[in-house]
């Protein structure tokens, strides 16, 4: 009787771990053939001629009205030196007009652009507008009598992982080719300040560059853009712009022709465990502002080097790489709150957006950082010094002629192992300029009066400011 009742018990257990995941589950598709007979005529090749440079030979050179010059230019082909190249891509139809979206690299370069239909037929392509930095391109054809078939962006942030996803596109000049998988991850960074990725394990290959993936809705999700391989073939781990991102491109480049971009001015990096608890931040998330661009819109709104920001226009902010990405998608001109952290408080300025694509005309993007920032710290292992003429030539230092630099560090040290090292110029420490080697000594006696372990120096090295935290005790 009680050994019934013991397996009861465990029959029970059992139900309550398995019965909720019916609930979840969802049935796998069992053909994806009535999809991809309804999407495919949106889906388009493209084929593109692109003229590039070859060495040209070398001929004897001969002195102008040389009779041999003109011998040797009857043997010389003028096209010499260049040679048409033509490549593949796919692309999709966003209006019946004839906007068709695809990637830059599929076009870029490109003499002569040709979309292919579904059906065969054939128009050349005009350019309306191109974002290297995401990789998206819009074009135009003129589609006559022809009746296009257009389909519509779905909401990327919908997806799951796990979530089925469909591909269709050109690779290896093969048209209309279907694959089909699940989404691996969202929101991968593989490399671009704007980068916002679907990876899914749907076979991609070359030529499926500018292709759609799309959801079992049938709206598009991603552009598929890269993939991972050694091999150069699918290995199952392919990458697709969001459509999300792209839709916010390819509506800027079909209003103004080029991307607008909001711009907030300031260099940033990652919050590191060690900086988070010298700032008093109960976490990593945030991003901690290394500079400000002087009179630009962060600078003008009070931002300073040392802040970190929390949130923007009411979006947290949880890592650095989230930052750029909200800036860019918010409309140039807009005021916007910007909360941040210093001093141990919260904080709320007020930014009104520039806009990044005249800033980087104008060179007003900070590359660089201007200000200087120097006694012997036996047990954390590094030495300063005040900058002298000899320390700039020593160093190779620009733009310095005054201030505090490291002039020595020890070996797996814990400055060391911080992230210091022998030429870096101290430009603050903790929320304090360095102007004297007694501001660093104080603040390391502050630190460590508070049982802070770590104290957060901002160093300019090879011409670029960082933050680094330096454990002291």
């Amino acid at each position: 009787m009680f050994l019934n009742y013991k397996l009861k018990i465990i029959l029970l257990t059992f139900s309550f771990i398995f019965i909720p995941l019916k609930g979840y589950a969802k049935k796998t598709p069992e053909s994806f053939a009535n999809l991809a007979e309804i999407l495919s005529p949106s889906v388009v090749n493209i084929s593109t001629t692109t003229i590039i440079e070859d060495r040209k030979q070398n001929l004897p050179a001969f002195p102008p009205g040389s009779p041999f010059e003109e011998f040797f230019k009857q043997f010389q082909d003028p096209n010499q030196g260049k040679r048409r190249a033509q490549s593949l891509g796919s692309g999709f139809i966003i209006d019946k007009k004839g906007y068709i979206i695809t990637n830059n690299h599929v076009i870029e370069n490109a003499e002569k652009i040709m979309v292919i239909l579904h059906d065969d037929k054939s128009f050349e392509a005009e350019v309306i507008g191109k974002d290297p930095k995401t990789d998206v391109a819009l074009l135009k054809i003129n589609p006559k009598n022809t009746n296009l078939k257009a389909v519509k962006f779905g909401n990327s942030n919908d997806l799951r992982v796990g979530d089925w996803v469909m591909a269709i596109g050109n690779p290896f000049g093969f048209g209309g080719t279907v694959t089909a998988g699940i989404v691996s991850a969202r929101g991968r960074n593989i490399g671009g300040s704007y980068d916002d990725y679907i990876q899914t394990d749907a076979s991609i290959n070359r030529g499926n560059s500018g292709g759609p993936l799309f959801d079992m809705k049938g709206n598009v999700v991603g552009i598929n853009t890269a993939i991972f391989s050694q091999s150069g073939g699918s290995v199952g781990i392919g990458f697709a712009v969001s459509s999300n991102l792209a839709k916010q491109v390819s509506d800027q480049l079909r209003k103004y022709g080029r991307t607008k971009r909001g711009w907030l001015g300031v260099l940033i990096q990652q919050i590191t465990k060690e900086i988070a608890e010298s700032l008093g931040l109960k976490n990593t998330h945030g991003a901690l502002v290394s500079s400000a661009t002087e009179n630009g819109p962060a600078f003008k709104a009070g931002i300073k080097s040392g802040d970190v920001i929390l949130k923007f226009n009411g979006i947290k902010i949880k890592n650095m790489n989230e930052l750029p990405k909200v800036v860019a998608g918010t409309p140039v001109g807009n005021s916007v709150k910007v909360e941040i952290w210093r001093n141990g408080k919260i904080k709320t300025l007020n930014v009104k957006l520039g806009e990044l694509e005249l800033a980087e005309n104008n060179n007003l993007i900070d590359k660089k950082q201007n200000k200087s920032l120097t006694k012997s710290f036996p047990k954390i292992g590094f030495e300063i010094k005040q900058l002298e003429d000899q320390d700039i030539k020593k160093y190779k230092l620009k733009n310095f002629s005054k201030g505090i630099v490291i002039s020595n560090v020890k070996n797996n040290s814990k400055a060391f192992k911080s992230g210091l090292r022998e030429g870096m110029i101290i430009v603050r420490v903790g929320q304090s300029e360095v102007s004297d080697l007694n501001v660093i000594s104080n603040a390391i006696e502050k630190a460590k009066k508070q049982k802070r372990n770590a104290l957060l120096m901002l160093v300019n090295f090879e011409g670029a400011d960082r933050f680094v935290a330096v454990e002291i005790f």
